[in-house]
């Protein structure tokens, strides 16, 4: 950026989703374009934003279906949004959302737009099979070909097999692991015990429930397709049901990742409003909190054996650093909760002088991060994660976290699929 332009900070105003919900239950007949357009259409009815221009919107999904390309611009049309809204797809993963939030907010610091809309969507239940490139070629041969001949020897050695279709299944193209697989590895390194994981999953959970039950997801979920709330949160959940569970990635009998300290298949979207002050004022809105900076990060989990989902280790180091903070420094911590044992490394590492020391260049540890700040209103764990919406899921708590109280400043960190991760401060 040039040193001559100046910025100013993004501000939120408001955000929106929908009830998350596990895969196949209340969504099952959903697919992302409608559950982006009915999040979008809520945040545009509650703020009353029917026939408003804004600068841009994004929001983008992990597993998207070919048939619902464009999905931001399709939900904006299928808003009450003036039409000339302009908007865009992006990606990267479990951090989407997130991203999307920071591409927006660089925008208005900037100057180049006033307004905008950050989201994210996923609906596993939608997601598409795909049928193998074998019987894909036949299909296109068959689809060029002029005549009969040409037609019938496109199925030439043709094999039952072929039609077998190819479900979804998220792996790590580099190692051939999924995430709890990749995760499994990452807890047997920093020796995380199954105790721990779960001791994690039901503060979670009894987080989530404390809040549902106090209100304050009043402000931030819309019922939707007869959901009123999500349905993953176990309030009567335990540590003795906890335990009762099977690991389900690695059953060798050395396994401690289970259905119950790991996030379940989650079908939801979320929404963001930002602003500039400016505009905020001019339609009587007030601002929830302001984006300060942001870092995203990548580890080689490979080559050189970094942990899948320890990205966000490296990010949020260098993002205190630039903006001249401590990891102490901060009244709230969202961590997304992909897997209790991922966010259990994470906070290990930035715990550990000889980690802090060899691998980020610190002089010794980071810090730690007092158990009272973090998740207050529960995590993934417990809410669900639907991928390219938790990003929006958790800047829109952190946000509403922030107005509540008035004043304070928290950090968010998520780590995503192909190694990344995605940090960002907000402050009030």
């Amino acid at each position: 950026m040039n040193e001559k332009t100046p910025t100013r900070r993004a501000a939120i105003f408001g955000a929106v989703r929908v009830p998350f919900a596990r895969a196949y239950t209340v969504y099952a007949d959903l697919g992302n374009l409608d559950l982006l357009s009915a999040t979008v259409k809520s945040l545009v009815d509650r703020y009353e934003l029917q026939g408003v221009r804004l600068g841009d919107c994004t929001a983008g999904a992990t597993l998207t279906d070919p048939r619902e390309w464009n999905l931001m611009r399709e939900a904006v049309l299928s808003s009450a949004l003036a039409p000339e809204t302009p908007a865009f797809d992006l990606a990267r993963a479990c951090g989407t959302s997130a991203e999307a939030t920071i591409a927006i907010a660089n925008k208005i610091a900037l100057g180049q737009i006033e307004s905008g809309i950050a989201a994210g969507v996923d609906s596993i239940s939608a997601t598409p099979l795909l049928w193998s490139y074998a019987i894909s070629r036949r299909f296109t041969k068959m689809n060029r070909a002029r005549t009969l001949g040409q037609r019938l020897g496109a199925w030439k050695g043709f094999r039952p097999h072929e039609l077998k279709p190819v479900p979804p299944r998220i792996t790590e193209r580099q190692t051939g692991l999924n995430m709890g697989e990749s995760c499994e590895l990452m807890a047997k390194q920093w020796k995380i015990s199954r105790l721990d994981q779960d001791t994690l999953a039901l503060a979670s959970h009894e987080k989530a429930a404390a809040a549902w039950k106090e209100g304050f997801y009043q402000d931030l979920v819309v019922p939707f397709h007869g959901a009123d709330r999500d349905n993953n949160v176990r309030p009567d959940t335990s540590l003795e049901k906890l335990a009762a569970l099977k690991p389900a990635y690695d059953r060798t009998g050395t396994g401690t990742l289970t259905a119950g300290n790991s996030t379940p298949l989650t079908d939801g979207a979320a929404a963001v409003l930002l602003g500039s002050d400016e505009w905020g004022h001019s339609r009587g809105l007030s601002p929830w909190a302001h984006v300060v900076d942001a870092e995203v990060s990548a580890v080689d989990f490979f080559r050189k054996g970094e942990g899948l989902l320890m990205a966000p280790v490296y990010a949020v180091p260098r993002l205190l650093a630039r903006v001249g903070l401590r990891l102490g420094d901060f009244d709230f911590y969202e961590i997304h909760e992909a897997f209790a044992a991922q966010t259990l490394c994470a906070l290990r590492a930035w715990e550990s002088d000889s980690f802090c020391r060899d691998k980020l260049g610190l002089p010794g540890a980071l810090g730690s991060i007092d158990p009272a700040k973090l998740n207050i209103k529960g995590g993934s764990v417990a809410l669900g994660h639907p991928f390219g919406a938790t990003g929006a899921r958790i800047v829109g708590t952190l946000a509403k976290l922030l107005a509540d109280r008035g004043r304070g400043r928290g950090l968010v960190s998520i780590c995503t699929g192909g190694g990344m991760g995605v940090t960002l401060i907000l402050e009030r």
